[in-house]
């Protein structure tokens, strides 16, 4: 059995991996997208809009959930979520900066 080693990484860079993985299947960049543009909270309508069962959209918008990326409500049946902004934005900043801080090395590269 293989031994998670999360644990032997900065917690940054673990957050970083961990919301940049629930966003690494284009259903969830597509959920993304459309709770972006209503940019208020949306019940039902993904699954009108994405050509995947009921089912498997409420997978994605689980992933989504756990990483904190959206927030919902469930009412019975009724499901509504939104855009957690402070995450997604936490996200940008994450991956900006490591962008930029990757980009700093590039002038020293001696790659092929």
């Amino acid at each position: 059995m293989a031994v998670s080693k999360k644990s032997e990484f900065d917690e940054k860079e673990v957050e970083l991996a961990e919301l940049a993985k629930a966003i690494s299947h284009p259903a969830r960049v597509a959920i993304l997208k459309v709770l972006a543009q209503k940019n208020e909270c949306v019940c039902g309508e993904i699954v009108e809009v994405l050509p995947l069962a009921q089912s498997t959209v409420s997978q994605h918008l689980k992933e989504l959930l756990n990483a904190g990326l959206i927030k919902g409500t469930i009412d019975g049946n009724k499901s509504c979520y939104c855009i957690n902004w402070d995450t997604f934005g936490n996200f940008e900043n994450m991956f900006s900066q490591f962008f930029t801080k990757a980009k700093s090395f590039e002038d020293k590269r001696k790659c092929c």
